[in-house]
């Protein structure tokens, strides 16, 4: 894709990388957390890749949400586009840092930039009557009641707690695509289309809106690595590999899959929504549209040995 190398990828990471557990929310954890993950990042840059990094920031927009709670009557409130923005301008920021220090620790010639990214989803998407993705933190039936009281859906999540749901719409275009295209060209490793992108709509003259909505990190990052025709979509999670069956007896671990075995386990049920579900319908969607691509999964200490090969989950065409 690029003159500067050969094999470009869009690494997505996932929120363990940002905050491991709930005793380390903080700032100073969630930078400790990122600079982890950015020596495994380096090591893959040191070997050859250029890097598109995307990242997730739900826990970021839910503390942010409740300091608007705790705000209320002092401070105006800060509405969820514009939170969108301020959590891919923090956590950028750590990511373009942590990064940066590394390069320069190993005397890598390489600039890193973050880039605020907007994403146009349809209006009429019918994620807006159906809201399926939490938002905030896990709590108490009682506080999610009230939370209802004031306008939110709420669900119970998988016995965790519960959480308040909001709109996730299908990506359709990235308005930065071609300023990210544009800086991979150039050299740069470009952190981009955080927490799934700013979700916006588009008017009849082509001018834009943010919408009260949240993009699934995993698909804004197939749709950029799509667009890009990158050689690569890895996506970074909890675990080394995937497997079928799981926390069952006949638990299966997978190294590889094709891309029609990938759906055939989906269609099976295999991979749960709140889990590896929306990784392995991204990973479809790349691979549907770029058939010369590959994707992975894995966690952050194994990628270097699952680009080698020899461990990780490999999902290829066919």
């Amino acid at each position: 894709m690029t003159q500067h190398s050969p094999k470009t990828a869009v690494v997505a990471v996932g929120g363990n990388a940002l905050i491991t557990d709930k005793q380390h929310q903080d700032v100073a954890s969630q930078v400790s957390a990122i600079e982890e993950t950015c020596r495994h990042i380096a090591d893959m840059i040191e070997r050859g890749w250029n890097v598109i990094i995307t990242h997730g920031n739900g826990p970021q927009v839910g503390f942010i949400l409740r300091r608007n709670e705790l705000a209320a009557g002092e401070v105006h409130q800060t509405p969820l586009d514009v939170i969108g923005a301020d959590t891919q301008g923090s956590i950028g920021y750590m990511i373009a840092r942590a990064l940066g220090n590394e390069f320069t620790q190993r005397g890598i010639q390489r600039q890193v930039a973050a880039v605020v990214s907007q994403v146009v989803v349809d209006g009429n998407d019918p994620g807006f009557t159906n809201p399926t993705k939490g938002i905030g933190g896990f709590t108490a039936e009682e506080i999610a009641r009230q939370f209802e009281k004031e306008g939110w859906m709420v669900r119970e999540d998988a016995g965790r707690g519960w959480r308040r749901m909001i709109a996730s719409p299908q990506p359709l275009r990235i308005v930065e695509r071609e300023a990210i295209k544009t800086l991979i060209d150039a050299g740069f490793i470009v952190v981009g289309v955080g927490g799934g992108g700013i979700p916006v709509v588009e008017d009849e003259h082509g001018m834009l809106k943010g919408v009260f909505a949240v993009i699934d990190k995993d698909r804004a990052s197939a749709l950029l690595a799509a667009d890009l025709q990158v050689d690569l979509l890895l996506i970074s999670t909890a675990v080394e590999k995937v497997a079928i069956n799981f926390n069952k007896p006949n638990q299966q671990w997978l190294d590889r899959m094709t891309l029609s075995e990938a759906k055939q386990y989906y269609a099976e049920g295999h991979f749960l929504s709140g889990s590896m579900g929306p990784k392995i319908e991204a990973i479809i969607a790349f691979l549907e549209a770029s058939p010369h691509g590959q994707a992975l999964i894995t966690d952050p200490p194994h990628m270097v040995d699952a680009l080698a090969g020899r461990t990780g989950t490999w999902i290829v065409a066919e």
